[in-house]
């Protein structure tokens, strides 16, 4: 059974969880980087409901600029509020509240600082907007895949076979 999938009572504050967290928040993030290095970012399905994520969130914020964002614009408490409405609307997805890097600066790789820690669900109205705004076209041109690092334990069982 996934640790991560046990209810968080059963842990308090423990930091093995917590860096398993932000393991796993890293390779969403690595690998939905790649993806947006290697095809054309408007054909990227990232749900089986990006329309209805993606009309919903132009519905509730139309002006919001998804190419750069901020914490700020993100985090402050009336932006919190509005946010928390729409997060409400899909809590029967999967997933939808997992802690999720997302880049701040469409234009860019992930780093230290264009990396944001948002709720998943916000994760794929902004990246779902970027892709059919174009936002993430330049990523594909700008940078290549890089390879993901397998971990020692599955390299030594290939080397047994």
């Amino acid at each position: 059974m996934d640790v991560l999938s046990r209810p968080a009572e059963e842990f308090g504050n423990d930091e093995s969880v917590e860096a398993m967290w932000a393991m796993r928040a890293f390779e969403h993030a690595e690998i939905h980087f790649n993806l947006l290095c290697s095809v054309d970012p408007k054909l990227l399905k990232l749900t089986p409901f990006d329309d209805q994520i993606y009309q919903t969130f132009r519905e509730e914020f139309p002006n919001f600029n998804v190419a750069k964002i901020t914490e700020t614009e993100l985090k402050n408490p009336s932006a919190k509020h509005k946010w928390r409405s729409f997060i409400e609307k899909f809590n029967k997805l999967d997933d939808y509240s997992y802690g999720t890097l997302m880049r701040a600066d469409a234009g860019l790789d992930f780093g230290p600082h264009n990396s944001i820690l948002v709720v998943r669900i916000q994760f794929w109205a902004i990246e779902i907007a970027r892709n059919r705004e174009g936002y993430n076209d330049k990523i594909r041109y700008k940078y290549k895949p890089t390879p993901i690092q397998v971990e020692e334990e599955e390299d030594d069982d290939q080397q047994q076979q």
